[in-house]
């Protein structure tokens, strides 16, 4: 006669003990499953980067306002350019679309192999974009993306169909990419109404509206409109201080080709909920993020919307 085994309570217990250990094991330290980042840190986003003209002639831009960043950026002349990174929601049509700079690559290389979509770059910068770690997309890539509109004149009318070059949005932000939140601001901060970031030949100006909740933008000195006639604006704005330096390249007109140095650390303005924050930004290295912080080291959140990064020369 076969003797059934009997279950003591203490057995019970045992049993139910390792069955918890079990289930702990079954994730990371920080309690996500395996597998998946830790909360907080830079989502494994794939983004498309498109460089944008900035000039008079080429406003109103369009699909700017569908950008998770915009970066504005010193070039040639002192005028200012912008890269508009999208991830989250990409627009049919976006443009104009203008040559690529060597502080682009730097900048980019914050993200994981980015689509860059640009007009062409001068003979000397070639070789660097096809080293630099990301893919890059102009006209002669992929011609049936892009197309001239009729209603402006070269090079201010070349414009791109996203849907026609190899890239998909996640619908995951661009801001996540970077390792940067959404989330309440910091304590503290003074009321602010509006501030410009100059550069020799052009301005940027942010002028809150509470209406909006948002950073109304304007391009030397006129309002920043969409193509459908809307404002412009940003939930957060950050000027960050950087060093421009001359750098190795130039224009056809003999213009030396600023660079801005994105790996470092400086002082920044966070601008969000019609408030300004002192802040400090740092990047050790070219691999790494750009991280936002109070002056004693707590990290800065941003308002939920498009982010402004204007990179004011020091």
């Amino acid at each position: 006669m076969s003797v059934a085994r009997v279950r003591t309570p203490a057995a019970a217990l045992l049993a139910a003990l390792l069955l918890i250990l079990l289930a702990a094991g079954c994730t990371s330290g920080d309690g996500s499953e395996p597998g998946t980042a830790p909360s907080g840190g830079g989502a494994d986003v794939k983004v498309l980067a498109v460089k944008i003209d900035n000039v008079a002639p080429a406003r109103p831009q369009t699909g700017l306002e569908r950008a998770d960043i915009v970066y504005v950026e010193q070039v040639e002349a002192g005028l200012s350019r912008l890269l508009a990174v999208y991830a989250s929601d990409v627009p049919p049509v976006v443009g104009p679309v203008r040559s690529a700079r060597e502080s682009d690559l730097e900048l980019l290389r914050q993200f994981d192999r980015p689509v860059l979509a640009f007009s062409g770059a001068r003979s000397a910068l070639l070789p660097a974009i096809e080293r630099a770690p990301l893919d890059a997309v102009p006209p002669s890539a992929a011609p049936g993306a892009y197309f001239r509109g009729p209603e402006r004149p070269a090079p201010h009318n070349l414009y791109l169909r996203p849907e026609r070059i190899p890239y998909a949005a996640g619908g995951v932000g661009a801001v996540e990419a970077l390792g940067l939140r959404f989330g309440p601001a910091p304590p503290g901060g003074r009321a602010e109404d509006s501030r410009t970031v100059r550069f020799p030949s052009a301005r940027t100006t942010f002028t809150w509206s509470a209406e909006r909740a948002r950073w109304l933008v304007a391009l030397d000195g006129s309002p920043a409109r969409t193509s459908e006639g809307e404002p412009l604006g940003a939930a957060t704005v950050i000027v960050q201080d950087v060093a421009v330096r001359p750098s190795a390249f130039g224009d056809r007109a003999g213009n030396n080709t600023p660079f801005t140095e994105t790996v470092g650390s400086g002082n920044a303005l966070v601008l969000r909920d019609g408030k300004a924050y002192e802040a400090r930004w740092a990047r050790p290295s070219a691999a790494a993020d750009t991280e936002f912080s109070t002056p004693d080291g707590k990290r800065i959140d941003l308002a939920n919307g498009p982010l402004w990064i204007v990179y004011e020369p020091r």
